[in-house]
């Protein structure tokens, strides 16, 4: 096999690893990168889909004993049953509207220029949100309501938008909801789950045939790099929390989306060829 294929699904593997759970938008990033390297095409779906399930097992994997203790005390424990009754209200609004609307969103939304938009615009309302005072009703996860998890469930359906950012909605919309810093971020991880696996499933089966076996060394590539770089990504972010706000994403979308903006606009790269292919 020529290397390049192997070259680029590394390349991509670490974009999502990284990005997926920053409120940065893995599906900008993806869509931008790909279409910069030249990797499109039907095997981009499967590629996508695989690649997603990598980074959704490193959080799978950093929140085992959690998931754990839920699993096994789930028939007698109120606790479980709480987290699990919050992770399934905030799991719904999403699902249904994805699963409504996938095609609409994939025809007209999946390109640069649209991506760029939403990455400008994200970023301007986490400034906006970051700088309110924060009044935080709920300082861990286990403490949230059902209310508290269906409004942030309603919040992670701005992300169907690609440039949007799930964990960006899910957070921001966490914070503004009245939970706290680390219990907005922890529970974005946790709703990634149902919510990513359902995604890739519903996908997987969708785009079943385009399953190859000459494509597997790209895919393996793609999952390994992706789930090693999403766990670093994971730490990463629940250390920062603890001390700084979300400004500095905000700022890095706002600048990384009007210099795509920038390269259109004065002909440096032709986005409108990248958002044809797509």
């Amino acid at each position: 096999m020529d290397a390049w294929p192997l070259i680029q699904a590394l390349l991509l593997g670490v974009v999502e690893g990284l990005t997926e759970f920053l409120p940065v938008s893995s599906t900008g990033h993806q869509i931008i990168v790909a279409d910069l390297i030249g990797f499109g095409g039907e095997r981009a779906k499967a590629f996508n889909i695989i690649i997603q399930l990598g980074a959704i097992l490193a959080v799978v994997w950093e929140y085992r004993a959690k998931i754990l203790e839920v699993v096994l005390t789930l028939p007698r424990e109120p606790r479980s049953q709480r987290f699990t009754v919050n992770l399934l209200l905030a799991f719904l609004p999403a699902a249904v509207l994805g699963v409504a609307f996938a095609d609409q969103i994939h025809a007209y939304l999946f390109n640069p220029l649209a991506v760029a938009v939403a990455l400008v615009l994200g970023g301007v309302v986490m400034l906006w949100a970051e700088r309110r005072e924060h009044t935080v009703d709920v300082e861990e996860v286990d403490a949230m309501d059902w209310h508290h998890a269906l409004k942030v469930g309603c919040a992670q359906c701005l992300a169907l938008v690609p440039g949007t950012s799930r964990s960006g909605a899910t957070i921001i919309g966490g914070l503004l909801f009245g939970l706290s810093r680390r219990a907005a971020t922890e529970f974005s991880f946790f709703l990634a789950m149902p919510t990513m696996v359902g995604a890739a499933v519903y996908s997987g089966y969708k785009y079943r045939e385009l399953f190859q076996a000459a494509d597997l060394p790209v895919f393996a590539v793609g999952f390994v790099t992706s789930f090693v770089f999403a766990m670093v990504a994971v730490r990463a972010l629940l250390k920062f929390v603890s001390s700084h706000s979300y400004a500095a994403f905000a700022w890095y979308r706002i600048g990384f989306g009007l210099l795509i903006l920038a390269t259109w606009q004065f002909a440096l790269i032709d986005w409108s060829g990248a958002a044809a292919a797509h």
